[in-house]
């Protein structure tokens, strides 16, 4: 009888262990399952900004700038023609143009603006860096860039810019042509979607000032700034999931409506969760733009950019990925761009 019961409790401590086993494994099981959807839910969202801090890789950057009409465009005052292109904005500084501050770079990455101008007449642009606070939210910070002469694989900006001059012998207006266009070069990604470019209004001299008035132009007025839109009714299916899971904005992938956006405006110290990055919710880091110029994908209008004097008109030229639109996702960070800007005095083709 003793035996029975020693044996009655052997059974039952093993069994009694049993169980323990399988409820360990059916925790452990519960918890790979946990964790293989956190993976994918983490996979599948988007943001804006990059996420991952990608880069897009411009392998040979394709700046082509072109006239029309009774209109002359130089990269440094003095020499005139009907086209600019990457090697001709890259080799005034070293000649014609010393004091230029050319600044196109082999690699972009997201940054924003509101289009204001700091004391030097540049714009200021502030570069966000991603990262992940402690409960596990996408959270931007941002610090302002330089601007500084440099171009190709040396280049440490992440946006593109550059001077123009515009010769005319009487008052016009200017217009941006249906030629202007931001080109993905490859299967699109949405990058295009993406981009800006402003355009600053320097001055305007006589044409027969000297090249150091004609170069020396700068405006520190945020009046004299104008932002183009490009492509604004176009996203990718990222972009439109992008803009109603993180803003709440509902959209289309063709034929959308311009979308509001909050760019930066000053440097983000602490963390600002991406579905938060708004001025609603932080006004002294974010302001509401409004383009001054906006196009749709296929556009065939010439647009009106801004008024011209006689004379010589310096013009800065900027383009960025703006880091705060809707496409500006992880899928949208491969590729080539190609900008091309043509204008023109007439009010049509």
């Amino acid at each position: 009888m003793e035996r029975k019961l020693k044996s009655r409790k052997i059974y039952y401590y093993e069994e009694s262990d049993d169980k323990e086993g399988r409820k360990d494994k059916r925790r452990l099981f519960y918890l790979l399952f946990l964790l293989a959807l956190t993976a994918i839910m983490l996979s599948t969202t988007t943001y804006a900004w990059f996420t991952t801090n990608r880069i897009v890789t411009i392998s040979n950057i394709d700046v082509k700038v072109q006239a029309e009409g009774s209109l002359d465009i130089s990269a440094d005052g003095t020499d005139w023609k009907a086209l600019l292109d990457y090697n001709t904005l890259i080799g005034v500084h070293g000649t014609t143009y010393p004091t230029s501050v050319n600044h196109i770079p082999a690699y972009l990455k997201p940054v924003s603006t509101i289009g204001e101008l700091d004391d030097n007449g540049l714009m200021k642009i502030y570069l966000g860096i991603i990262g992940t606070n402690r409960e596990g939210a996408n959270v931007l910070t941002a610090s302002k860039t330089e601007e500084k002469e440099e171009y190709g694989e040396e280049a440490e900006g992440y946006f593109i810019a550059f001077d123009l001059f515009l010769r005319i012998n009487s008052d016009k207006n200017l217009y941006l042509t249906n030629e202007s266009k931001i080109i993905y070069n490859g299967n699109s990604t949405g990058t295009e979607n993406a981009t800006r470019v402003a355009f600053i209004k320097e001055g305007t001299v006589s044409s027969e000032s000297n090249l150091n008035a004609i170069q020396s132009l700068h405006t520190t007025d945020n009046n004299n700034v104008y932002i183009w839109e490009p492509n604004y009714d176009t996203h990718t299916a990222n972009g439109v999931n992008n803009a109603r899971y993180v803003y709440g904005i509902t959209t289309t992938q063709t034929n959308g409506a311009l979308l509001p956006y909050y760019g930066i405006k000053a440097e983000i110290p602490e963390q600002v969760e991406l579905n938060k990055a708004t001025k609603t919710l932080y006004p002294n880091y974010f302001e509401e733009v409004t383009p001054s110029i906006s196009t749709i994908k296929n556009n065939t209008e010439y647009k009106p950019m801004f008024p011209i004097s006689t004379g010589i008109t310096k013009m800065r030229v900027y383009m960025w990925l703006e880091g705060q639109d809707v496409d500006c996702e992880n899928s949208a960070s491969i590729g080539n761009i190609t900008l091309a800007l043509q204008f023109s005095t007439n009010p049509s083709a």
